[in-house]
């Protein structure tokens, strides 16, 4: 019988598929971003002129799209390489990225940012508007200028409120008589978020707009074939394994077009094939990830907590008029009724019409619902809904404990 230092060892000295196992991870920052050249473009255009002309401006980029569209990815290498460019121009920039799920307060955002900076400033004692202060004096003592990536800012914009957003987007309205030093690029999950916030502050907000869609298959396979090389040993994973994945997450095949997804499922295959002591990814291995990595529960557990009351609402109305009814699609006017009445029966004011229909439009950009403007066998030109990202009784389920938190938090500020 093998003791255990037997057993660890001949785990140990096994073969693996692996070469760089952690490049397979969201975390890690590639040297290739295949399908984001033009969103890169984009940042690099609109923060061109703080290398040409540092301080006159502030610069903010608001960058929408959902999960596994690469935003927090592109974001950070941006961060990256920008600052190492305008190192060889003489300027000093420094990258400092937030997490708004974590850092959810103004004086936590302030706090993290002097942190990540590592600027001497005294925390204790003060308020955000005397910390703000004391950072931008530190900036221009180091001659330092920053950009400030304020990821999953819709969380922040949910919890911290109206007066904090507007007080982040308009620092030099507060300080005009100082250098602009800080520029800021808030990255979301929806553009709904900002319908909270007033007019004002959501038009300032949306002046330099970057939207991340959702990948389609070939893209996704461009993805995994790089992820791949970097990750694995060669012929470790064929291309018809990679063509599999991508085609069972990218959006053009009813999949939700998540990177990350993906990602995770040619992971999860190769440890699969790994433990059976194969030396290839079989398609039977990849079969086996997509039932651990059900690409479509990520919109149950990381984007539906995102949305709004009123979308879950309009979420709801979906799933109910889908039940009633037992057809695939359902009629846009069928949900609006359900809708009104949901509102009715919550005691909640319902939206619009106008506003209604953007819930539409963005739960669809989101991957939750699907649309079709013509079914056969149906006269006339409508909008029809569809949902196929879960059983409905469990996104139902997901929806009714949703409700139950927004509604208790809302009731309780």
């Amino acid at each position: 019988m093998n003791n255990v230092r037997d057993i660890i060892e001949s785990e140990l000295n096994k073969v693996s598929l692996f070469k760089s196992k952690e490049k397979l991870y969201p975390e890690y920052l590639p040297s290739y971003l295949p399908h984001r050249e033009k969103e890169l473009k984009s940042l690099a255009s609109i923060f061109k002129s703080l290398l040409l002309n540092p301080g006159a401006l502030s610069h903010r980029v608001f960058i929408v799209g959902g999960i596994g569209t690469g935003k927090t990815v592109t974001a950070r290498i941006f961060g990256k390489e920008f600052t190492q460019l305008a190192k060889k121009r003489g300027l000093n920039v420094g990258y400092v990225h937030i997490n708004c799920h974590r850092d959810r307060t103004l004086f936590e955002v302030i706090s993290e940012l002097v942190r990540q900076l590592g600027l001497p400033v005294p925390q204790r004692g003060l308020s955000s508007r005397e910390l703000l202060n004391y950072t931008l004096e530190m900036l221009e003592d180091n001659d330092l200028y920053a950009i400030v990536t304020l990821d999953e800012f819709d969380y922040f914009i949910n919890i911290a409120g109206n007066d904090a957003v507007y007080f982040l987007a308009r620092i030099y309205d507060e300080f005009p008589e100082k250098v602009k030093r800080l520029n800021f690029i808030f990255v979301s999950k929806s553009l709904t978020a900002l319908s909270t916030l007033d007019p004002t502050t959501e038009s300032y907000l949306m002046k330099n707009l970057i939207m991340f869609s959702p990948y389609k298959s070939y893209e996704l396979f461009d993805i995994l074939k790089s992820r791949a090389e970097e990750a694995v040993f060669e012929e470790a994973v064929s291309d018809d394994v990679l063509k599999y994945i991508a085609d069972t997450v990218g959006i053009d095949k009813g999949g939700p077009g998540n990177a990350r997804a993906a990602l995770e499922i040619l992971l999860i295959s190769c440890e699969i094939a790994e433990k059976e002591g194969c030396m290839r990814v079989l398609l039977d291995h990849v079969r086996q990830a997509c039932s651990i990595v059900e690409p479509n529960s990520v919109i149950l557990h990381d984007i539906l907590p995102y949305l709004s009351l009123h979308e879950l609402l309009v979420l709801r109305s979906i799933v109910l008029t889908l039940k009633r009814s037992d057809e695939p699609y359902v009629n846009t006017s069928v949900v609006e009724d359900m809708y009104r009445k949901l509102c009715e029966d919550y005691n909640i004011e319902p939206r619009k019409h106008t506003k209604f229909y953007e819930y539409i439009v963005n739960l669809k950009k989101l991957g939750i619902i699907m649309t079709s403007t013509s079914l056969k066998g149906r006269r006339g030109r409508s909008t029809y809904i569809s949902i196929s990202i879960a059983p409905l009784n469990v996104i139902d389920a997901k929806i009714d404990e949703l409700l139950g938190i927004k509604l208790r938090y809302e009731g309780s500020s």
